[in-house]
């Protein structure tokens, strides 16, 4: 039995092989021919280096007294920098209205159960965006594929601020291929968006029913235009796509399915752990042929509640575009969460994460609290746990 396998190069480049099963490798996405991704000036947001323009060499150059270096230059704010983790979250009430009033003493965080000193709070950041739209192009999506399209499009022209936010599209079946790579033009991502299409397998009739044709396509072919490898998109998006996107952004995945995984190599477990490595959020809207297929609603309540997203199942174009906008509300209206964890030790470890609410008035409304459940702790030498996208 073939399974179909993308391989990504060290230098971004891809193609589309296959692989027996029982083989080994990692799984990536395969490029569309056509998918350009822009340059550097126009995709992506603007970011902060440690670099700066050197001065003309003096003839006489005299050492900096160590009293005067820059902040950003000395060793202990370097420190600090890289031991801080990040929690964006949500608060809404019984009536899914977002709260934005919250304060710090509001609030505790809690790692592996041990209360954290806060050294950050604020409220409605407004960081850049880096948005990779994930779109199931199986059969399961053949009836709702264009009303898809079609609330993708407006979001991203509404979502995305110029020279400030980026995006990607992704397309996948039992195959994952980048349609676009990370841009923050508007026109590129919907031509992207545009070329996404259903392409039915051979023998294909309708209602997800395949029958024998003769002569017959490759085997390979034919299994992956039928199947629908969830967690392989997953996956290759937060591993390839959004660990490489720019630094100091928002990073979250929209993933457009129904939610029924039939071919993957990866678990369901791996493409949450990639996407939590990532700092992804994962935002899936359970979209599909219901009376064909079913939408697996358990399978993308788990992904999302563990990655700090959300899980919408509209019944009709209009539930598809309030989704759209629920989630565009939920990236702007979140708070940042900044502590120093008490435990340093750097092994790689999976910490988990609580917040809840400590005031007791607000603990009387019941309000509901959104943020990923944890995250891994960096390893000696690791770098930046999301590292920067480089210039070409």
């Amino acid at each position: 039995m073939l399974f179909g396998k993308v391989i990504i190069s060290s230098l971004g480049l891809v193609l589309l092989t296959s692989m027996v099963l029982g083989g080994s490798g990692s799984l990536t996405l395969a490029q569309n021919p056509s998918a350009q991704t822009t340059p550097q000036a126009e995709s992506q947001p603007p970011q902060t280096t440690g670099s700066q323009q050197q001065p003309s060499p003096s003839s006489t150059p005299k050492p900096k007294p160590k009293d005067e270096e820059a902040p950003g230059q000395s060793d202990e704010v370097i420190r600090v920098e890289t031991n801080l983790t990040n929690i964006f979250f949500t608060a809404e009430d019984k009536h899914k209205r977002f709260i934005s009033t919250l304060k710090q003493d509001d609030i505790r965080v809690y790692e592996d159960g041990q209360p954290q000193q806060i050294f950050t709070f604020q409220q409605n950041t407004d960081l850049p965006l880096s948005l990779a739209i994930l779109i199931d192009t199986s059969a399961s999506e053949e009836r709702t594929l264009p009303e898809e399209k079609s609330a993708a499009r407006e979001f991203i022209e509404s979502a995305l601020r110029p020279n400030r936010d980026e995006a990607a599209v992704v397309s996948f079946t039992g195959e994952v291929t980048l349609e676009q790579g990370f841009t923050g033009s508007i026109e590129r991502l919907r031509r992207a968006i545009d070329k996404v299409e259903f392409v039915p397998p051979s023998g294909y009739i309708g209602g997800g029913i395949v029958v024998p044709t003769t002569p017959p396509i490759s085997g390979t072919n034919q299994i992956m235009a039928a199947a629908t490898a969830i967690w392989d998109a997953v996956w290759a998006t937060s591993n390839e796509l959004l660990s490489e996107s720019a630094e100091h952004t928002r990073r979250a995945i929209i993933l457009l399915t129904d939610g029924d995984d039939t071919i993957s190599q990866m678990h369901m477990s791996d493409a949450i752990q990639r996407a939590q490595k990532a700092e992804a959020l994962v935002y899936a809207i359970g979209i599909g042929d219901r009376y064909n297929f079913n939408v697996n609603e358990s399978a993308l309540r788990k992904i999302t509640d563990q990655t700090g997203g959300r899980a919408y199942f509209p019944r009709n174009e209009r539930e598809l575009r309030e989704a759209f906008t629920q989630i565009q509300h939920d990236l702007r209206e979140q708070y940042l969460v900044a502590y120093s964890p008490t435990n340093k030790t750097r092994d790689g470890s999976y910490r988990r994460i609580q917040v809840e609410i400590i005031n007791p008035e607000l603990k009387k409304e019941a309000l509901r609290l959104n943020y990923r459940q944890g995250y891994f702790a960096k390893v000696p030498d690791s770098g930046a746990s999301t590292p920067a996208r480089k210039k070409p």
